[in-house]
């Protein structure tokens, strides 16, 4: 009984309770406070790092990978926790990782996540169109992902003549591959020589440029040149407009009429006709 009437004279005292609140509140002040530091400086074991550096589409194997401790404010993102949530993956498309480099989610793909990096820039509308080129083409394979061009066309006329002019312009690049079908500028240890040169163009184009390039009796030449820039011309050589190389090529292509199944002969075509008597 007497206990009980002590505690309520204690808790009636509006001091005590006052300096027991400031000291509760400054224990959880406290205690709260290390518990942040400690969260903050104590190190995440095992997260895993590039031993070497990683180049795009690369299948990553164990040896290629090392651990280390790392404070939790360091693992900014969305950084890899566990090497087994890389090792058996590649690295993606479009990602070369460094060496002692973390691993983040977007940077690591399954191998059926790997896409087609020209393709997936192909702006919607247009199909993708390669293009053969070489490395004196190219500039010495200066022609990057990226830049812009324009396709310059050479050819004889139908009386022998050299002509040439711009076919289409402002074309960008989208990929530059060798030909074995790899990235010419995807892999930063190897020296790969240009061979097909990816970039998008309406269905009109499209067409357009296969055409020419089917077009050896007229020895047409398709090559790049860098956008703005101006193709060499040769000595008794003609400049054309680009309409009137399309009118060129159109005139020596033989047109389909889808409608009848039957073939429209064009200018350089010859028909015969017949007359039942």
């Amino acid at each position: 009984m007497n206990i009980l009437v002590s505690l309520k004279r204690f808790i009636a005292n509006k001091n005590i309770v006052t300096i027991l609140g400031v000291i509760i509140v400054i224990a959880i002040l406290y205690f709260g406070y290390n518990y942040q530091v400690n969260q903050a400086i104590t190190p995440i074991s095992g997260i895993p790092v590039a031993k070497e550096t990683i180049q795009p589409r690369t299948l990553i194997t164990r040896d290629m990978i090392t651990t280390i401790d790392v404070v939790p404010s360091m693992l900014k993102g969305n950084v890899i926790r566990t090497a087994s949530s890389v090792i058996g993956k590649y690295s993606n498309y479009n990602t070369v990782i460094p060496s002692g480099s973390m691993f983040y989610d977007d940077t690591v793909v399954s191998q059926d996540e790997i896409p087609n990096s020209a393709f997936v820039k192909v702006n919607d509308g247009d199909v993708p169109y390669s293009f053969p080129v070489t490395m004196a083409s190219t500039y010495g394979n200066s022609m990057m992902p990226g830049d812009y061009i324009d396709i310059y066309m050479k050819a004889k006329d139908d009386d022998g003549k050299l002509i040439i002019g711009k076919l289409v312009e402002n074309i960008e690049i989208l990929a530059v591959k060798d030909a074995s079908g790899q990235n010419v500028f995807e892999n930063s240890s190897e020296s790969r020589i240009p061979s097909l040169m990816i970039f998008g163009v309406s269905e009109e184009i499209n067409i357009l440029l296969r055409k020419a390039s089917y077009m050896s009796e007229s020895s047409v030449v398709l090559f790049p040149v860098p956008h703005g820039g101006t193709a060499e011309v040769e000595a008794g050589t003609t400049q054309v407009s680009t309409l009137q190389l399309k009118d060129f090529i159109n005139s020596h292509t033989v047109v389909i009429d889808e409608g009848s199944g039957e073939e429209e002969a064009t200018d350089d075509t010859t028909t015969e006709e017949t007359t039942e008597g």
